[in-house]
């Protein structure tokens, strides 16, 4: 029986009898599947782990706090026999093939009727690895397959309904966008991309994919997220499967509502997927924490696109210098020195850190350390330019012990991910 192959099936399990003999780690790591599958699950165990526990509390579970006593698999259609008493496995596992229930040995694979193969699920579909009695190849072939399905890398016919997505693309690094939007990137016909997106991704697409960099759609007599709507709306309506690659998340500063309201109003049917915030992404790059026990008990994001002295800005400038926590500024490098003043004018110290990242996650990243004081002027002089991230307050001067403090070092770059050295005040 060792050289046969196992026969694969898919047990439905919904309002059916299901017992657990058992409530240590692999109960732990198996009754989500069983409760999530419908099962009616007994456990029969003295004792559990507390997330096991957790589950009996709420409901999803029964249990019967004793040991496993032979009639307990009575009308089940289903075993999972998983204690360290190899006499009660035996014993269960007996009672199981006399009454003809397929029965999982945590402790012996070879005595039991059935395994549990690797499992994985990925947009309803469902993959289930075997390979013998090798657990670590099966979930190593299992991650493979249902990595490749995530991005889009492994392709599988699916039912395709053309619309748009709203796709955050993160802060640049392309590791760092959402699995789900790397799939959506991988089944799109029409992608259409902001500059600060995931460039890097665009090259992987395949030649028959339609990029447009929304940068240069031709505006005529519209303004230009006008032109961008409505080539959204005309591709959508022609059928096609259309990615709005935004960099970031598309409703931080993303203008992503503006979109969906355009094509909600055209009845074009639109799947949004947030993406990662350079707000806190980019200073984490750098080993910035927005917060720190501590040192920040808040953050605040603000746009910086247009200064404190416009009529149009939005933001109360005179209370964020009232505030002791992390303030992130986007779109404001060439407004930096007026923010600064502001601020100082309403209360903040002048000798407050600030860090200046440019082009934060990318393998051009780089930091720039100064202070409210002195901020307009070292951007100035280091020639900063956009995207970058301003962070100001006492999270900048916090640093992992064994490395340098920030401001110390030379003039640089960093690799995406790492604490990048910087230029200080």
């Amino acid at each position: 029986m060792a050289d046969t192959p196992a026969y694969p099936v898919g047990l439905r399990l919904a309002g059916r009898r299901v017992v657990v003999i058992g409530g240590g780690q692999v109960a732990q790591r198996r009754l989500p599947a069983l409760v999530a599958a419908g099962a009616d699950v007994l456990l029969v165990s003295p004792s559990a782990t507390p997330s096991v526990d957790a589950m009996a509390e709420t409901g999803e579970i029964r249990w019967e706090r004793r040991r496993y006593e032979d009639g307990d698999l009575a009308g089940a259609w289903y075993a999972l026999v998983a204690t360290r008493d190899r006499s009660a496995n035996d014993a269960a596992s007996a009672e199981a093939e006399r009454e003809r229930i397929w029965c999982v040995r945590a402790d012996d694979a070879e005595a039991a009727t059935a395994w549990t193969p690797a499992t994985g699920r990925v947009e309803g579909v469902t993959v289930a690895v075997l390979s013998g009695n090798d657990p670590r190849r099966s979930a190593a072939v299992r991650d493979a397959v249902v990595e490749g399905l995530r991005d889009g890398t492994l392709t599988a016919a699916r039912p395709r309904t053309p619309g748009v997505s709203l796709v955050g693309g993160g802060p640049g690094d392309p590791d760092l966008i959402t699995v789900r939007g790397r799939r959506l990137l991988a089944e799109a016909d029409v992608v259409i991309a902001d500059r600060l997106g995931p460039r890097d991704l665009l090259d992987e697409l395949p030649p028959h994919v339609e990029v447009i960099d929304a940068a240069k759609i031709p505006y005529g007599r519209f303004m230009a997220q006008e032109a961008i709507n409505n080539a959204l709306i005309e591709h959508a309506k022609a059928g096609k499967a259309v990615v709005r690659l935004k960099g970031g998340d598309p409703y931080v500063f993303g203008r992503g509502m503006e979109e969906l309201q355009a094509l909600a109003e055209a009845g074009i049917p639109c799947t949004v997927v947030p993406g990662i915030s350079s707000s806190i992404s980019v200073p984490g790059a750098v080993g910035i924490p927005v917060t720190h026990r501590g040192v920040a008990h808040e953050f605040t994001v603000v746009s910086g696109h247009v200064g404190p002295d416009d009529a149009r800005s939005l933001v109360d400038w005179a209370a964020l210098a009232k505030l002791t926590g992390t303030l992130v500024i986007l779109m404001g490098v060439d407004k930096i020195g007026l923010i600064a003043e502001a601020l100082v004018r309403h209360g903040r110290a002048a000798d407050t850190p600030v860090a200046v990242v440019q082009e934060g996650t990318t393998a051009t990243q780089r930091r720039v350390d100064a202070t409210l004081a002195t901020v307009g002027e070292r951007v100035r002089a280091e020639e900063v330019r956009p995207p970058a991230v301003i962070v100001i307050g006492e999270v900048v001067r916090v640093h992992t012990p064994g490395t340098s403090a920030p401001g110390t070092s030379a003039p640089g770059t960093s690799a995406p991910g790492t604490s990048a050295p910087s230029t200080s005040a």
